[in-house]
């Protein structure tokens, strides 16, 4: 996991081929007046998803508890006060229900070892060993999830 800026978000462009591809876009997106929705970046390579939605309870959040397998998340809240609860995969000991390659997800029954807040202008970067619990927070948050195959 890598918490960080968009200021500082070249830093990681080698860690990933798409990295470079999607920092860009993020760059280059007018982020504040982008409609809500799921937008193709490069075909199923690099995927963009804009939401606002009012923040949850961490309860209703951890209830998700996830990670990916094909892919990394790097999730930007544009506005807001966003707190993500996080466990290291290899922590996870209680799968709930099995995997779903469709949706790319794996749900656990745990609870999250540590939470972090994401404000205006930060990201995180989930890779498949970060369990994640998002969206907890009061009020609207606008946010962009960029999926990365991995």
């Amino acid at each position: 996991m890598i918490i960080d800026t968009i200021q500082n978000a070249d830093r990681y462009a080698s860690l990933h081929p798409l990295f470079k591809r999607a920092f860009e876009y993020i760059r280059q997106t007018d982020l504040d007046n982008t409609e809500m929705g799921k937008y193709a970046i490069e075909g199923d390579n690099l995927k963009a998803i804009f939401s606002n939605k009012p923040g949850m309870s961490a309860e209703a959040s951890v209830s998700k508890f996830e990670c990916h397998n094909a892919h990394i998340d790097i999730q930007l809240c544009i506005y807001g006060k966003e707190t993500i609860g996080w466990k290291p995969r290899e922590a996870c000991v209680s799968e709930n229900g099995p995997y779903n390659p469709e949706k790319d997800v794996q749900l656990y029954n745990e609870q999250p070892d540590t939470y972090f807040q994401l404000t205006d202008g930060q990201f995180v970067i989930f890779f498949p060993e970060d369990v994640h619990a998002p969206m907890i927070g009061e009020g609207e948050i606008k946010k962009l999830v960029i999926k990365v195959k991995i």
